[in-house]
């Protein structure tokens, strides 16, 4: 009952943040006030749906330079969602979340990746969407979303196809990056039908920056050892396979709450604590 509460909460974030329909009927992008708006979780800015802005083009905004305000607010913004909930967004809010956890659902053979993996996507946060928008700048001094460009999923399943299907000139005008995009798009597709929400955990530079702040955050996962029997089942059903005694605050949860949900002695809670505890709390409690 509560994995169905969460899908419920992630297919209505899903369909009320990327409600423009008249959009994808004529392919045009909303542009409202609602679009200066940044929502914490990776949801495509030239969706035709979307009414609000990409967190990750907004912290490329960051890195082009000291006059963009608006990209303060964002980072701001993202930061305080980080203290508060950690990664708490990926599990209950993303879109593309719930499109790699409907994937994994398709039988095939699953498997668990080096834990070497993990760190790439703090390599994509520092390199495609902070380094490179500021080093590799035009005349005027602008730097391009490079993640956003080449290695966002997302934009290509939910900006660049909608685009191109309703409007004639967009799909006149597809060249080598669409294919590109395309052949990306497919293999992470391929990836996490293999691989339990491979994106999130290999390349989301979203996640890698709300990860940051997971073993610090308000909202966090108590796991109590005196009522701990070691069973595994805490493993088995979290999304990403992390061992029981690094699921409280590991910087990879997504809060889904799996573990808290199906520990069948009870080990395993959330709550929320202001008081700053030790992080030999939440393991001895």
């Amino acid at each position: 009952m509560a994995e169905m509460v969460r899908k419920i909460i992630q297919l209505a974030s899903t369909v009320v943040f990327n409600s423009y329909a008249a959009g994808f009927a004529s392919g045009n992008i909303y542009r409202g006030n609602l679009k200066q708006v940044c929502v914490p979780f990776l949801n495509c800015y030239s969706c035709p749906g979307a009414i609000s802005s990409c967190p990750i083009g907004s912290l490329q905004a960051v890195a082009t330079g000291a006059s963009y305000q608006f990209s303060f607010y964002v980072a701001g913004f993202l930061a305080l969602i980080g203290i508060t909930s950690g990664r708490l967004a990926c599990g209950w809010l993303c879109p593309f979340g719930l499109i790699q956890e409907l994937l994994s659902r398709i039988p095939s053979p699953k498997f668990l990746l080096p834990t070497w993996t993990r760190y790439l996507k703090y390599l994509v946060l520092a390199v495609f969407v902070l380094l490179l928008p500021a080093i590799a700048t035009d005349f005027f001094g602008i730097g391009t979303p490079y993640f956003c460009k080449w290695l966002c999923p997302a934009g290509t399943l939910e900006a660049a196809i909608p685009l191109a299907i309703a409007d004639q000139g967009i799909r006149g005008a597809l060249g080598p990056l669409f294919t590109w995009r395309l052949i990306w798009l497919i293999a992470i597709i391929l990836f996490v039908i293999i691989v339990h929400r491979g994106f999130c955990s290999v390349f989301c530079p979203l996640g890698a920056f709300y990860s940051l702040f997971n073993r610090i955050s308000f909202f966090s996962i108590r796991r109590q050892t005196n009522k701990c029997s070691n069973c595994g089942r805490c493993t088995e059903v979290c999304y990403l396979k992390l061992p029981g005694s690094q699921q409280t605050n590991h910087p990879d949860c997504i809060r889904c709450l799996k573990c808290v949900n199906n520990c069948p002695n009870g080990a395993m809670n959330w709550e929320i604590q202001l008081t700053g505890k030790k992080e030999e709390e939440f393991f001895n409690a």
